[in-house]
């Protein structure tokens, strides 16, 4: 779900609001994310990145000024990666996930393990530091 459509979505809006709002060129904003200005422009017009189902939920609004917040921080030195992390944890947490998987036919009591690799790992380390 965040590959299919968190990550496209968080991009494409991301791309906008960095040219757009930001003033950044496509050239600029295809450095930092490590992608070709044609793929920017691409985010830019829409044909690339959007998601109808994030469009019309409940959570779109909130969604994208987490986004906003997010191109601030890129403004400010973020890394776009990490970005898109926090994107991914905020989505997860807001309950935007669950909703996406929910309307894939998943049951809501059953969804799949919802915590990404990266927040295990951490988890993981922690606990080996307690151990020792």
């Amino acid at each position: 779900m965040i590959v299919t459509y968190i990550l496209p979505t968080a991009k494409g809006a991301l791309a906008r609001e960095l040219v757009m709002q930001h003033g950044l060129t496509q050239v600029e904003v295809s450095r930092l994310f490590g992608v070709t200005s044609a793929a920017i422009s691409q985010y830019i017009k829409g044909t690339r990145g959007g998601n109808e189902l994030i469009d019309k939920s409940a959570y779109k609004e909130d969604f994208y000024k987490f986004i906003s917040m997010m191109a601030n921080e890129i403004m400010a030195g973020m890394q776009v990666a990490e970005a898109l992390c926090k994107v991914c944890d905020y989505v997860r947490e807001c309950g935007l996930l669950k909703a996406l998987y929910v309307h894939e036919g998943y049951d809501p009591d059953k969804l799949p393990f919802l915590d990404c690799s990266r927040s295990r790992m951490a988890r993981v380390e922690t606990n080996e530091v307690r151990l020792r």
